[in-house]
């Protein structure tokens, strides 16, 4: 991609740039007598389906920037596969997600700290939204403006989400104008990472405005085999990785890191890339021919993601959704003319428009369910498709109880990693979905929608709660948020691999960086925490060196 140096040592190296290796590459080459290295899998973030913001309902299904990761059977899900794609891009999942800026409810984050992470609390955390962003319309003490990260309304929002968010009122919802403020309470239209009618990912806001740095290498089309470890003064230290430059998958290319290793690869990519260096479960790892150098319980446990389903419903009008007809044809070339001369239009949309948070049930203490409001047909993430228009609304439950795990499925670094997030392996979750979705449907058949709603895709009847436990176990699936694979925790938890300050324990001049040290899952949309977390990382590894 961008640019390469001769050199082939630095001082930090950075594996993975997606949407914490951006942050990470940008903060530290702040200093121009840092040197630093990005190491992203993926091409360069210079396509039209990742800068026009419809575009990546395209990029996903097809996978031609994203990772086309499965899970092991799920048996909550009747033994299913489950679909986890990432993104294998610059800028990585942050390229191709749906761009909704959520953070999350100030309790999670008081929960990290509570269970002995220093530091992490909401008022501590909280600079490092802000620091990393430009509000174009909200300006208080929740907000930042001038960072690099632009938040925007949406430019052209459908007729439809309005009408979704007049149901949620009439359910007795009231509306917010903010669910990243004082409380994530009511329904809301979206705020996303936009700028000007083009998506806002981490590399476009983190990576692009600094590929003139000198001091800065990146390498995309890189994948990394291992971190390279040495024993000094008798302790564990990363000295490297171990990478495939420019696609080869028969030479490898060690690069030098003289201060620290940061692991940023994901979810998913971070505990494997610390699984092929040796860093894990011993048993595990001897499974798969990999030697285990430093026996950590931990890395690839903990594993947490959202489990979404959603109720889909057809409309007689093509107006305000995207479906496929002739009428929903010309208005699609129509907003790619008027993207690709104004920036403008329809092609703006990022699909969930709208959404809100509720409980599953009145003695739950804090919402636990986000609903997502689509203006167009998503079944099994658009793979199966549907003539005509239509809409959804993704019923989510984001304060899952299921725990799983990430594991190798061999030594080779190509292969893809055995995916298991349990989902509804804890009854509770169960209960909550199914719940969930009857609380959705009281709002989807509210009077507000009627004029929209021609019928359901797959009818639901809200009192029949065997058939909407059916229909979450044959369709429900993730909602593109996994986390806490690498999770951080005090030095009396076994089952921590990173401290508060994300050092990898045990391992000298090594850190993880990205969603997977959550040590449990937001409530809400993963994007926006894990720039922050970026964010607070920098500061830390600056501040370790001074």
């Amino acid at each position: 991609m961008l640019k390469d140096s001769e050199g082939r040592a630095f001082d930090y190296i950075i594996v993975g740039g997606g949407s914490a290796g951006c942050v990470l590459a940008n903060r530290l080459s702040a200093n121009a007598n840092t040197k630093v290295c990005l190491i992203e899998a993926g091409k360069p973030d210079n396509s039209a389906f990742i800068h026009a913001p419809a575009g990546y309902a395209a990029t996903v299904t097809q996978g031609f920037m994203s990772w086309p990761f499965e899970t092991v059977p799920q048996k909550g899900l009747n033994n299913r596969l489950g679909f986890q794609p990432r993104g294998k891009v610059m800028g990585g999942s942050s390229s191709v997600n749906g761009m909704l800026y959520i953070r999350g409810h100030h309790d999670d984050y008081n929960e990290w700290q509570a269970l002995g992470n220093e530091g992490w609390d909401y008022d501590s955390v909280l600079p490092y939204f802000k620091k990393s962003e430009n509000n174009e319309r909200l300006n208080d003490e929740y907000h930042g403006q001038g960072g690099p990260l632009n938040v925007a309304d949406l430019q052209s929002p459908s007729h439809l989400s309005e009408a979704f968010l007049k149901a949620c009122e009439a359910q007795g919802y009231p509306r917010t104008e903010d669910p990243n403020g004082a409380s994530q309470q009511g329904c809301w239209m979206t705020q996303v990472t936009q700028k000007d009618g083009e998506r806002c990912s981490s590399a476009k806001a983190f990576i692009t405005p600094v590929l003139s740095r000198k001091n800065l290498t990146v390498f995309t089309q890189a994948h990394v085999a291992n971190v390279i470890l040495e024993i000094k003064n008798g302790e564990k230290v990363a000295t490297g990785v171990r990478v495939y430059l420019n696609n080869q998958r028969k030479k490898t290319t060690d690069l030098l890191a003289h201060k620290e290793v940061v692991v940023s690869a994901g979810t998913f990519g971070s505990p494997q890339v610390l699984q092929l260096s040796g860093i894990g479960n011993k048993q595990d790892l001897n499974k798969v021919g990999v030697d285990c150098l430093h026996h950590l319980p931990g890395v690839g446990q903990n594993l947490q993601d959202h489990l979404t389903v959603v109720p889909i419903y057809r409309t007689p009008q093509h107006k305000g959704s995207f479906g496929l007809s002739i009428l929903g044809a010309v208005d699609v070339a129509k907003g790619i003319m008027e993207w690709r001369k104004q920036r403008t239009g329809k092609l703006t949309t990022n699909f969930a428009e709208a959404g809100l948070f509720i409980k599953s049930d009145e003695d739950q203490p804090r919402e636990d369910i986000e609903l997502e409001f689509v203006i167009g047909i998503v079944d099994d993430h658009s793979r199966k498709l549907h003539l005509g228009h239509g809409y959804c609304v993704h019923t989510t439950l984001v304060l899952p109880k299921s725990r799983g795990s990430v594991k190798l499925a061999s030594n080779d670094p190509f292969a893809m990693p055995l995916i298991d997030p349990n989902f509804l392996g804890h009854e509770d979750d169960v209960k909550a979905m199914v719940l969930g979705l009857q609380q959705t449907l009281d709002i989807m058949n509210d009077p507000e929608l009627a004029p929209y709603n021609k019928k359901m895709i797959y009818p639901l009847d809200r009192n029949n709660l065997e058939q909407l436990e059916a229909y979450v176990r044959d369709h429900a699936d993730t909602e593109y948020h996994p986390t806490s694979s690498c999770k951080m925790g005090p030095e009396t938890d076994p089952m921590a691999v990173v401290d508060h300050e994300l050092k990898v324990r045990g391992i000298g001049n090594l850190r993880v960086v990205d969603a997977s040290i959550m040590p449990n899952i937001t409530a809400g949309n993963t994007n926006a925490p894990t720039i922050m977390i970026a964010e607070k990382a920098a500061d830390m590894i600056v501040n370790s060196q001074l």
